[in-house]
């Protein structure tokens, strides 16, 4: 199938909605880099394509020539149900704005987000994404990416969503990093033998100053 892609591309022919199509959902993720940049954002308007297999880079190319596709759209209800299907390639921003209307995404769709995106999202911000399917999201908590999701927010905020979520950092929690401090015997050889010339000096002082006192 490879084959067959890179010769008909060779031959000058163009990725249109016809060649996707024909393409189709099993062999679209088979396309690289180049012969991805070379598909006209418009073709994805009547091309079904299913990007589950594809690669990240794959995944990330298709989502930014969907969103030029349906730009004209964006602010309809219909938007959501055009760019579902690219969603893998999102950046955390875009999906900030999805929360905010209302598009309830199902959780296996939030599951394949790109695994930088899912986890700059806010528990509230989650909530706008999944909307009635957010009590769906219990079930997944012990999975990846979600699992490391749950992981990185405060609990208390985790437990405003009422979906029983557990698993996240507990108020008063914090790391201690405790610094580590050189060891004399690791000092510069310099920096001892100054230490050891000082030290008559300094102790002579602190009696003079003890006497005086």
């Amino acid at each position: 199938a490879s084959a067959m892609i890179k010769q008909y591309i060779g031959l000058g022919n163009a990725l249109n909605v016809t060649a996707l199509n024909a393409i189709g959902m099993k062999y679209v993720c088979l396309l690289n880099a180049n012969e991805l940049n070379a598909i006209d954002s418009n073709s994805l308007k009547l091309a079904s394509l299913n990007l589950s297999a594809c690669s990240q880079l794959a995944k990330d190319i298709l989502y930014a020539k969907a969103k030029r596709a349906f730009s004209d759209q964006h602010y309809l209800p219909a938007y959501y149900g055009l760019i579902e299907p690219y969603l893998g390639g999102a950046p955390g921003a875009d999906l900030r704005g999805l929360s905010k209307g209302n598009v309830n995404m199902k959780v296996s769709t939030f599951a394949k987000l790109r695994t930088d995106s899912l986890m700059s999202l806010t528990p509230s911000e989650v909530q706008g994404l999944l909307g009635m399917n957010l009590g769906d999201l219990e079930k997944w908590q012990n999975k990846f990416p979600i699992r490391e999701w749950v992981q990185r927010q405060k609990q208390s905020e985790l437990d405003k969503l009422h979906v029983g979520l557990t698993g996240g950092t507990q108020e008063g929690y914090m790391n201690i990093v405790i610094p580590k401090f050189q060891s004399p015997s690791s000092a510069p050889l310099g920096t001892v033998a100054m230490t050891l010339h000082l030290l008559p000096a300094l102790l002579i002082s602190f009696l003079m100053m003890s006497v005086l006192s």
